[in-house]
């Protein structure tokens, strides 16, 4: 670690990690990322690794539509060695409302707008794809067969290998703790490890973020927000997609590996617990037991809590401190940060080095909070 860096990016998640990568790939020399324990020690080691193009906005659609692409490749496209372990067994979304099969429709319009090929099915067509399937108050449902999931050490690794052989210096076991402005500009970064100079500094550092940059004046309406997951027993193959419900609020797939991996959305109050509850445990099996009555016959291995970084409309806020110029903020996923960082990783890249993009960064500033211009999206867990 030198003493100073043209950029420092701070947080080892995949979406530090493909900041850091995209703006080497586009020339920039001098890079430092830091992460204060390892790389996907925070949020992405902890997500459910989902990977999915049916959004119903077309902005959140496209976004994830060449994510996947990259994806599809990322190997290739970071020099990795290893597979990331990407499997497309697609997503089966399931409706239990008319206004949520109703909005179904419109988000299928959206998607097939921009080419995506995902389609509706009936409630009998959503038995053959998972025979297991409980069809009690079922509507019917849509299917992406390009869906699916990744594994989020491997993918972040990947960007860091390749990163490194373009000459980014990665730094783990260091923690952000201040920042030093000179002009009304960031100056540098206080860590745990000493004082870094630094000419722009990216906060990629999730749900800690508004913290980060509350320090020079940036006040970010993100909050914390926990989610736990749980991982069964490995069984022989049951379903090969993910099967997903916005109103009942839960997701559950097979692994390779043949354990099932499932959540429920929370109904917390903000906060930065990482700790798991048997409420979770209670409440999760409850839900799933009753969608997938087959899951009644597996035992829990363990589960998990991680930390969703919540925005006011569930997009993220990617803008520069008012008070502090070269200070960058890319947070507030809400839990799809895993899924979209090869697209925003490169709207990010692209910005900072003055090249054109299709997509408007302004978009996602946090000006939208105060003007009402918010991101909406119909389709989020």
């Amino acid at each position: 670690m030198k003493k100073g860096y043209d950029v420092v990016v701070i947080g080892g998640g995949i979406v530090g990690c493909a900041t850091a990568f995209e703006l080497a790939k586009r020339g920039v020399k001098d890079i430092l990322l830091i992460e204060k324990r390892f790389l996907t020690a925070g949020a992405t080691g902890r997500c459910g690794a989902g990977i999915r193009q049916q959004w119903g906005s077309e902005l959140n659609a496209s976004i994830a539509l060449e994510s996947t692409n990259i994806l599809e490749n990322l190997e290739e496209y970071t020099g990795y060695p290893h597979s990331v372990e990407l499997h497309q067994g697609g997503y089966l979304l399931v409706a239990y409302t008319d206004k949520e099969w109703d909005q179904f429709q419109k988000n299928l319009e959206v998607q097939h707008r921009l080419g995506i090929d995902s389609y509706a099915l009936t409630p009998e067509e959503m038995k053959k794809k998972v025979p297991y399937l409980n069809l009690d108050g079922v509507k019917g449902g849509t299917f992406n067969q390009k869906d699916g999931h990744a594994n989020p050490f491997h993918c972040t690794q990947a960007y860091a290998y390749g990163a490194r052989k373009m000459g980014v210096d990665i730094e783990t076991f260091c923690e952000a703790t201040g920042f030093r402005m000179k002009n009304g500009a960031i100056a540098g970064v206080e860590t745990t490890k000493g004082y870094i100079e630094a000419k722009t500094v990216i906060n990629c550092a999730n749900t800690r973020a508004p913290e980060l940059a509350k320090m020079v004046g940036e006040d970010i309406p993100v909050i914390s927000e926990r989610h736990q997951a749980l991982v069964t027993e490995p069984v022989a193959p049951l379903i090969d997609c993910m099967v997903m419900a916005f109103s009942r609020s839960y997701y559950v797939q097979q692994t390779p590996h043949g354990s099932f991996v499932m959540g429920i959305g929370p109904k917390e109050t903000p906060s930065h617990n990482f700790k798991s509850s048997w409420q979770f445990l209670e409440h999760n099996c409850a839900v799933m037991c009753e969608a997938l009555p087959i899951l009644r016959n597996l035992r829990v291995v363990r589960q998990w809590a991680g930390q969703y970084d919540m925005s006011p409309d569930a997009n993220p806020v990617i803008d520069e401190a008012a008070e502090c110029k070269n200070f960058y903020s890319v947070c507030g996923f809400s839990g799809h940060g895993f899924m979209v960082s090869p697209r925003v990783a490169i709207m990010v890249a692209n910005y900072l080095t003055g090249q054109e993009d299709t997509l408007d960064i302004h978009r996602f500033s946090k000006k939208r909070f105060e003007t009402g211009e918010l991101l909406l999206e119909p389709a989020v867990v």
